[in-house]
């Protein structure tokens, strides 16, 4: 087995994840969590405004953060920027264990993609997600499958900001979505970039 990557070795990554594209980017991986601890990397997935990706547990999980303990309608999708989980899982299998459903090679971070704005999948007609204020911050099982260095990273002052954990994210406009597809930053009107 592959040994964690390090602080340092994280903290040498910065560059190439701050040169992630901020208006249009590229889908790079969809993929489905059918069962609990199981993945499917699928070539088609296909977004539903009620179901997120469908086919995935998203709509069987409980969520702390809603009274009654129902899936929390902000968090049906978790996103990720893919050259970091690339980094991470050291092997293109292992990338799917980060447990998020999309990998994009996108800016991420707070400053160029604020709560609210809208992420167009695949073209004008295609699928919409909107980047929701949930948090996601990961779990033990992060932990246990690219270290304690990263999760430290990811949550820290440098990945925060900058949401190298990823983000949650729902389906406002159905549709197919594939590996490949380009990714087009729509900001809410109240939120310019400098």
């Amino acid at each position: 087995m592959r040994s964690h990557r390090t602080v340092a070795e994280l903290a040498a990554l910065l560059p190439e994840l701050d040169a992630s594209p901020r208006e249009v980017g590229t889908l790079r991986a969809v993929v489905r969590r059918p069962a609990p601890g199981e993945r499917e990397v699928l070539e088609v997935g296909h977004l539903d405004v009620t179901e997120g990706l469908v086919g995935d547990t998203w709509a069987a999980r409980r969520s702390r953060r809603t009274p009654d303990g129902s899936p929390h309608p902000d968090m049906q999708l978790n996103l990720m920027n893919h050259r970091l989980i690339e980094f991470l899982a050291q092997d293109p299998a292992r990338e799917p264990l980060a447990g998020d459903q999309m990998f994009l090679d996108l800016d991420l971070s707070h400053e160029h993609l604020p709560e609210w704005s809208e992420l167009h999948i695949g073209g004008p007609e295609g699928a919409v997600i909107v980047v929701t204020d949930q948090p996601h911050n990961g779990c033990g099982k992060f932990i246990a499958r690219f270290g304690k260095d990263a999760m430290a990273f990811v949550n820290g002052p440098e990945g925060k900001p900058r949401r190298l954990r990823g983000l949650c994210a729902k389906v406002v406009r159905p549709g197919p979505v594939r590996p490949g597809d380009e990714v087009r930053v729509v900001r809410p009107p109240a939120a310019p970039v400098e």
